[in-house]
């Protein structure tokens, strides 16, 4: 006789008596765990490797972009990156019951404000396999059991990343929970009122717009990054030079590449001829409003009203001439996601300005968007980076995964 699968419902509901569990673990328990998942990684790499390849020779058929394609790439050297990536998070200081402040009040109550995990976290993601691990380490060592709903590209990757996860910790049955399924699945998971705290989802504009037509439960969208670097009239042209290339080129397929390039007008004669070489000697396609397309020569293609708000993820940059650093913030905030953007000058006030006044969650002077990211911001990994200003903002770590209770202490004291 067949057994029925668990439903949505039920997977969620076990996530949450094992959340209960994972909140009352001491620092110890919790890193045990994550040393114990590294370890299995490193033992079941073949496994894990068998089927990333099975997802790869899908997503060759499927005609996936290489960008695609690199993200969901995994290799020995990936899985033991990962395996090292859980060992750093086990290393980082536990945030469940950090003090955040306190004071005894003038009646004598002793008032405390400290962490505490969120509950049952959902995360949802694309093409990533790597996710399935890093979002499982960061929110069992804050305390909460974690609901994952990665892609169908990645869908063979994912399980047995998770299984890897869910057997070798020695938690709870629920602590690590893969949903299978197409977007009733995700529509179930957003509408898990009092079951699931929070949804995280981490891709493009359409996993975002696909949530918001119908999540009950909170949510922090990692979305997407449509990033720029505006090089100023005193930017050092050199540093320029490899700023540019480094947010483009290093990995375009993710979030924190730089989507447009903003040049001042007085950097420009010099810099655009120079820059559109060194990125045509690096492939990418350059889309050039009509002062860069002049400076740049023949074979470019004109950019469009569309260009300024796509986010690429593949080796395509829109380039602009701009006339004032004013002019450049203002691009940046009506063109902007919100995610990274960048500033390279030598002018003191105008990187002050940009700095004020660009709405994103990371703002950088003179250096690459790339960097935006919890591994090189300390935090161990990220489930993704926020791009609203509720909750949390940039890249999301342990901390952003816990919310904070009031204990407050008497002694027989009544109002």
């Amino acid at each position: 006789m067949a057994v029925a699968a668990p439903t949505v419902s039920e997977l969620c509901a076990g996530a949450r008596r094992a959340a209960r569990h994972l909140a009352q673990l001491d620092r110890g328990a919790k890193d045990a765990a994550l040393h114990a998942i590294a370890d299995a990684l490193e033992a079941r790499t073949p496994e894990i490797l068998e089927a990333n390849a099975r997802d790869m020779e899908a997503g060759r058929e499927a005609s996936l972009s290489d960008a695609l394609l690199d993200r969901l790439r995994l290799d020995e050297q990936r899985v033991a990156a990962i395996a090292a990536q859980v060992r750093d998070i086990a290393a980082l200081p536990d945030p469940v019951g950090e003090v955040i402040d306190g004071q005894r009040l003038p009646n004598g109550l002793a008032l405390r404000r400290v962490r505490v995990p969120l509950g049952v976290v959902g995360v949802v993601y694309e093409a990533r396999p790597n996710v399935t691990i890093d979002a499982a380490a960061l929110c069992l060592k804050a305390g909460n059991a974690i609901v994952l709903r990665g892609s169908s590209s990645a869908a063979h990757s994912n399980d047995v990343l998770a299984r890897v996860a869910a057997e070798a910790s020695g938690l709870p049955k629920g602590a690590v929970t893969l949903l299978g399924g197409g977007r009733e699945t995700l529509a179930e998971l957003a509408t898990q009122d009092g079951v699931v705290d929070l949804v995280i989802p981490r891709g493009g504009e359409g996993l975002k717009k696909a949530l918001e037509a119908v999540a009950t439960v909170p949510v922090i969208y990692a979305a997407s990054g449509n990033c720029h670097v505006y090089v100023d009239a005193s930017a050092d042209l050199d540093a320029a030079e490899a700023i540019v290339v480094n947010a483009k080129t290093q990995r375009p397929g993710v979030c924190n590449a730089a989507e447009t390039l903003l040049v001042h007008a007085d950097a420009s004669r010099e810099l655009i001829p120079r820059i559109a070489r060194r990125l045509a000697a690096e492939g990418v396609e350059l889309r050039l409003d009509g002062r860069a397309g002049t400076l740049a020569g023949d074979g470019h293609a004109a950019a469009t009203d569309e260009d300024w708000d796509t986010e690429y993820l593949a080796l395509i940059l829109a380039v602009g001439v701009v006339d004032s650093v004013d002019e450049a913030i203002e691009h940046v905030n009506r063109h902007g996601s919100g995610h990274s953007e960048a500033i390279v000058t030598r002018d003191l006030a105008a990187a002050r300005a940009f700095q004020l006044r660009v709405d994103a969650a990371c703002v950088y002077v003179n250096a690459s968007t790339r960097f935006t990211d919890g591994g090189e911001f300390g935090m161990g990994a990220e489930i993704g980076n926020s791009t609203q200003k509720l909750h949390a903002r940039g890249p999301i770590g342990l901390r952003e995964l816990c919310t904070y209770k009031y204990l407050v202490e008497g002694d027989g004291h009544v109002r």
